[in-house]
């Protein structure tokens, strides 16, 4: 009996799938979910989170790489200046769903793990289930090496401006959640260390910009290097710390006669940052 050009389709379709064990679906390739707060930078994200994620991709030739942003105001910036949709998390779960990937490993490029990071676990938890393997890395500042190393990495950075009359102070975004902590304990590492002109001040947390002046003031520094303490140097850098608007830490800083340089470099773009990135995703993998 003739076989049907029906099932002649089916049977090929079945063949597509066989292994020499025997029948089996083919496996989807597992993915690595890089989720960043984002920025509306468009060159600065490719030199920060885009690097990030370029390095993960390196070190994990075996999976696919995917980008998330937290921050939807960031999202619809974007899309509205030049057309590139970035998915936020939700949207970014639901693809990898339909689309039947089965491994995920999630990986924050957030410094610390605050607020942004709760808001991610609760998707995590959320989706769970309808993966068969899903693991999350850790944000930059986890353990306590992470502080040793984070402190060695921002000395080394910047070490063309470290002097006995200038101070170099980092912005961090801050926040109200109880890892804010984090930019105290990272202080604490960095004058351990002997970098006494080191200092952490944050934009919306503490130690705040008041804070910052008041120690850079007492300790009698004549300059003050600012580079940002987040991934990116997007809003924040360009307007908060290096702005001329009033309210700026640039001219908050000038305002007390102290000459200011500003470096609008984020922690992304520096390799070493990128391989503790890197280190965290392996740890998820294992």
């Amino acid at each position: 009996m003739r076989k049907s050009k029906k099932a002649i389709i089916m049977a090929g379709l079945m063949a597509a799938t066989l292994t020499v064990g025997g029948c089996k679906k083919e496996e989807k390739t597992p993915v690595i979910l890089a989720v960043s707060f984002g920025t509306s930078y468009d060159d600065n994200r490719e030199e920060t989170i885009g690097a990030v994620e370029k390095a993960i991709e390196n070190a994990n030739s075996d999976y696919e790489i995917r980008r998330a942003f937290t921050s939807q105001i960031v999202i619809d910036v974007i899309k509205e200046n030049n057309g590139e949709k970035i998915d936020n998390v939700e949207e970014a779960f639901k693809k990898l769903v339909d689309d039947g990937v089965k491994e995920l490993v999630v990986q924050p490029t957030h410094v610390i793990s605050g607020y942004e990071y709760d808001d991610l676990m609760v998707i995590v938890e959320e989706y769970e289930k309808k993966f068969d393997k899903i693991t999350v890395g850790k944000p930059l500042l986890s353990d306590d090496s992470d502080y040793t190393k984070l402190a060695d990495i921002l000395v080394e950075d910047t070490k063309e401006y470290n002097n006995k009359d200038t101070a170099v102070v980092f912005m961090g975004h801050g926040t109200h959640h109880e890892a804010n902590a984090s930019y105290s304990k990272l202080q604490d590492e960095l004058v351990s260390k002997g970098n006494d002109n080191y200092y952490i001040g944050t934009v919306e947390g503490s130690p705040a910009l008041e804070d910052v002046i008041t120690a850079v003031k007492k300790n009698g520094y004549s300059k003050v290097v600012l580079q940002p303490l987040m991934v990116v140097a997007g809003d924040h850098a360009n307007n908060d710390m290096a702005g001329d608007e009033e309210g700026s830490w640039k001219l908050a800083f000038e305002a007390e006669g102290i000459d200011v340089e500003c470096v609008l470099r984020g922690l992304g773009s520096i390799e070493a940052v990128q391989d503790m990135y890197v280190s965290h995703t392996a740890d998820a993998i294992k």
